[in-house]
């Protein structure tokens, strides 16, 4: 199955849980910014990492968002001040 990048940022409303879902996160993709998140998957990481999320968030008071930008290499980014080192099209390895 295809992978596809997505960009992934959150909003957790309590320390605990943001430090949980920050965990999640590096799990799977590569950080950003504070919590926001480059992550190549196919659709079944994709289907897990929501299942991992799922179950840590208050979803009366925290927000993710979730962007697909395509097949990883594709599409141009650009970064307005300190550059960062973007993580190259392929798998994610732990």
């Amino acid at each position: 199955m295809a992978r596809r990048r997505h960009l992934i940022a959150y909003d957790i409303a309590e320390d605990k849980r943001l430090r949980r879902v920050a965990k999640v996160m590096e799990a799977y993709g590569e950080r950003l910014q504070y919590s926001v998140f480059l992550c190549d998957l196919s659709g079944a990481e994709l289907i897990s990492w929501r299942q991992d999320l799922l179950g840590l968030l208050d979803l009366s008071d925290d927000s993710v968002v979730v962007i697909d930008l395509g097949v990883p290499g594709t599409q141009r980014m650009e970064v307005i001040g300190k550059s960062r080192r973007l993580p190259s099209a392929g798998p994610f390895v732990v």
